[in-house]
């Protein structure tokens, strides 16, 4: 069976055995940030696991697009050293949520495993966690396992949790005997062993217990059912192969990778390792990409681009030394496309940002190896087999080179490395770049964490009203919390409820007024900590008390305009989808008062038709006067209505939609027009680089929209002014004045001709005789060494036989040229003539027999060359 079928025929099994089949989800959890990525099949059914969502279904079964590379799985060092390691992985499952236990998830993977697949019984193992006689009594009576092939083992192999606390329990885990000749041979080798020839298949996870602070276990009301198994793995057990990398799964890419490099993977040692690098790193790259995940420095986009580079270096000991991995994306989308149509509609973005970012580390690996290197050498000299922090962390930070990549290095050598120091540094210089509040709150963190404990969370009540009356419960002054604060004072202020919109979600904070009787303070910065809303105030007049009852007004205006920018941004996002694609995703905003700026996953520079394109969809919405609409749904419901959520963000149980017509569909916290119509005008102000893989729009709504397009109509006013004309004549008056320019350039590109041949012709004059040989040495006006060349040229070839000796004086630098026509290299060498005079002037300089270049920085000595130089050639002419 080739992989496709056994994934096929694993959901077929569960869809029959009434089981809900359920895509794989991103690999960036939509809704747990503190995950890197997606890492195991339960990870999209952990809420329902927990007791915080429903579904509709009690049984489930996917195929899951799996992660492991970073965080706790940062082991990447592994992979393509092992026959089974990998970065990106699919995780086959099927899940009970408090529906079948025990005995139907044996009878099903026994079923599956034996009968489906084929699998001999005699061949397959298992084993319970210690203390689960039920699960041992099950294997026996479903599965008619012998007792001798049922292992028992501890907690650490085989008791599962969620974390400290919540839903765990034992598991057992299905182990798959490839023989003695995969094995170590020792007599006491079995399940457990180190060796190879016991392969765990599949595991089977029996969620019923609670494990709460204290570490004591109570029953789950509901137990439930967790399964694992990887498709590369049995794919490789079905098709009787001892690496995943074997198999067929991999067959295409590592058929791609013997064409480009003329290489086979059959070879063995480290050719073998680098195609299973490059394979595995390519699949888990294109599949990050196509979920949106573009290089960067920080998290998810720095995993990936370390694959990359991981690739990249594996890739030289093929001898690919030119970006190769974006020739192999066919490859890949070839394979899994089908299962997978998220590769198809990202097969172009991927390929662009991968010979994007290959290009770029190409220089940095370049540079990285050679100063990496040195620094090996260095250690040799002294001693020393380990790799300083500080080196590490040098050749990152400042040229971008990868700690894995200098590890693979030094490991290769024999050198350890000083990981600790290295991450120590990383640590500090993250402490020293992280933004922190303005103001009173970067330097009072204890007292607010002690207020976020004990005050309840702050309501938000902006979204229906710009005008409250709140209590005073907490002032921050420095450290301190205090009573009151007075004209001129500035101050952190908690208030029982807000209208002021924190800034989050890449909307500007509101700004606005606390007024009471006699009291006046604005509102100057709103942000959250925790539970709370935390206000920065100035005191304009009078004084503020903790307790006292206030007026809180948010300026409308500034929240109208902001509003207007934040709807904007929506329908860009989803105008850049459809001119662009699908492959678009958000990777940044700045929703302000006065403009918009949009990141976006995308590989190249907008053309201007691009551009114009997405400005007419956003108008045309814009006319049409769609509704804004706002939901508060459940994620779950969000997410099956096909919202977009932000990468990243932790999102609650329940989430905001907004919906404009058919056109967009976002989850978001913002704030928005009503109507479309109330946008005015959309207008892109620029569009740029941001990273590789990503762009940056600017754009502009509303009042600053008209207000650009005034200031557009007064320069051209202007322009029309200056170049005597009528606006709508500039484009025509400009050319004339270019044609004419052009004309002019040209003359006088004919009047210097002509004066400098005067001037060269002048110079040949100063030629002088040696021992019947002709020498010119003198000083010409050439702006740089090419056109010293040029000049040098030229006398070479008037003189016909003999030495010219060249010098340019620009500012403090000077310039120096040899020649020496070819009958004459021999006898005088310019290479040595230029290094015997070059320093008169303070400087060096070589080259070959026929010609040699150089420079000096002593202007104020070259009266002083001639004559050395004459006297050089007349040593040379009696040597």
């Amino acid at each position: 069976m080739k992989g496709k079928e056994i994934r096929k025929a694993f959901l077929d099994y569960f869809a029959e055995k009434g089981h809900e089949i359920v895509p794989s989800s991103s690999l960036v959890p939509a809704d747990d940030p503190t995950l890197l990525f997606t890492n195991a099949g339960m990870v999209q059914f952990k809420r329902v696991f927990l007791g915080e969502e429903e579904r509709p279904y009690k049984r489930a079964a996917s195929c899951q697009k799996c992660m492991r590379a970073g965080g706790k799985h940062n082991d990447l060092e592994n992979v393509g050293y092992t026959a089974r390691h990998h970065t990106f992985f699919e995780m086959l499952g099927n899940f009970s949520f408090g529906d079948y236990f025990k005995a139907e998830a044996i009878e099903y993977a026994w079923e599956f495993l034996t009968q489906r697949l084929g699998l001999p019984k005699e061949r397959l193992y298992v084993t319970v966690f210690r203390e689960d006689d039920e699960a041992a009594t099950l294997w026996q009576k479903i599965a008619g396992m012998p007792a001798e092939r049922i292992v028992r083992l501890g907690e650490k192999d085989n008791f599962w949790a969620m974390g400290d606390t919540g839903p765990c329990g034992p598991c057992s885990e299905i182990i798959y005997d490839q023989g003695p000749e995969v094995g170590c041979g020792r007599p006491d080798c079995g399940p457990g062993c180190d060796c190879d020839r016991f392969l765990e298949v599949w595991n089977l996870v029996f969620m019923q217990y609670e494990r709460d602070e204290t570490g004591a276990l109570r029953p789950l009301p509901r137990p439930s059912i967790d399964t694992g198994m990887g498709l590369e793995r049995i794919t490789a057990v079905i098709q009787g192969v001892s690496s995943n990398y074997d198999t067929d799964l991999f067959s295409g890419i590592m058929a791609g990778i013997a064409e480009l490099s003329g290489r086979t993977y059959q070879e063995g040692g480290e050719i073998t390792t680098a195609f299973r690098v490059i394979a595995d790193h390519l699949r888990a790259s294109i599949f990050l990409i196509a979920d949106g995940v573009v290089p960067s420095n920080e998290g998810r986009g720095y995993v990936l681009r370390r694959i990359i580079r991981r690739a990249q270096r594996f890739g030289r000991l093929l001898g690919l030394t030119d970006p190769f991995l974006f020739r192999l994306v066919p490859r890949v989308v070839e394979e899994y496309g089908d299962f997978y149509p998220e590769l198809q509609r990202a097969e172009r973005a991927a390929e662009k940002i991968l010979e994007i970012e290959e290009s770029r580390f190409l220089e940095t690996l370049s540079r990285g190896l050679e100063i990496l290197e040195e620094e090996l050498r260095k250690l040799s000299e002294k001693g020393e087999r380990r790799v300083p922090g500080e080196v590490i962390f040098r050749l990152y930070d400042t040229y971008g080179f990868p700690q894995d990549i200098v590890r693979d290095v030094a490991l290769s050598r024999g050198f350890e490395l000083d990981l600790e120091g290295f991450e120590r540094l990383m640590a500090e210089a993250r402490a020293r770049s992280r933004e922190s509040w303005k103001g009173t709150l970067s330097r009072a963190p204890e007292i607010l964490k002690r207020l976020s404990e004990s005050l309840a969370e702050t309501p938000f009540v902006g979204y229906e009203t710009l005008s409250t009356e709140a209590e005073i419960l907490a002032l921050v002054v420095e450290e301190k919390e205090v009573s009151e604060i007075s004209q001129g004072e500035e101050a952190l202020v908690i208030f029982s409820q807000t209208p002021f919109y924190p800034e989050g979600g890449g909307q500007v904070a509101d700004q606005g007024l606390v007024l009471s009787r006699g009291a006046k303070a604005e509102v100057l910065e709103v942000r959250r900590f925790g539970n709370l809303i935390l206000h920065r105030l100035r005191v304009l007049e009078g004084r503020f008390c903790k307790g006292q009852r206030v007026k809180l007004e948010v300026l409308a205006d500034r929240r109208l305009s902001t509003a207007r920018h934040h709807t904007a941004t929506h329908l860009l996002h989803a105008a850049l989808r459809r001119v662009l694609g699908e492959h678009v995703r958000q990777a940044g905003s700045l929703v302000s008062p006065d403009r918009l700026r949009f990141d976006f996953t995308h590989f190249e520079a907008l053309s201007p038709e691009e551009i114009r394109s997405v400005e007419e969809l956003v108008n045309a919405r814009i006319r049409e006067d769609l509704p804004v609409e706002v939901r508060v749904v459940s994620f779950r419901e969000a997410q099956a209505m096909g919202a977009l959520a932000l990468f990243g963000e932790k999102y609650g149980e329940r989430v905001r939609v907004v919906r404009i017509g058919d056109f967009s569909l976002e989850l978001c916290g913002g704030t928005h027009v009503r109507h479309t119509g109330e946008l005015g005008l959309f207008k892109i102000v620029s569009e740029s680089s941001v990273a590789a893989g990503v762009r940056r729009v600017e754009a502009l709504a509303g009042e600053p929209a008209l207000r650009w397009v005034f200031a557009l109509e007064d320069e051209r006013r202007h322009l029309g002014a200056l170049l005597s004309c009528s606006p709508v004549e500039i484009a025509k008056q400009v050319e004339r004045l270019l044609e004419r320019v052009q004309e002019l350039e040209a003359e006088v590109r004919r009047l210097k001709s002509g004066q400098l041949r005067r001037i060269l012709e002048e110079k040949l004059s100063e030629a002088q005789e040696i021992s019947g040989l002709k020498v010119l040495c003198t000083e010409v006006p050439a702006r740089d060494p090419a056109e010293l060349r040029e000049l040098g040229d030229f006398f070479r070839d008037k003189l016909g036989s003999g030495v010219v000796f060249l010098y340019a004086v620009n500012g403090k630098k000077v310039q120096l040229l040899a020649m020496v026509t070819k009958d004459l290299a021999q006898k005088i060498p310019a290479g040595k003539l230029l290094q015997a005079v070059a320093p008169v002037v303070g400087g060096r300089g070589g080259g070959r027999p026929e010609m040699a270049q150089g420079g000096g920085n002593r202007p104020e000595a070259v009266s002083q060359l001639k004559e050395a130089v004459l006297s050089e050639i007349r040593r040379l002419l009696s040597g």
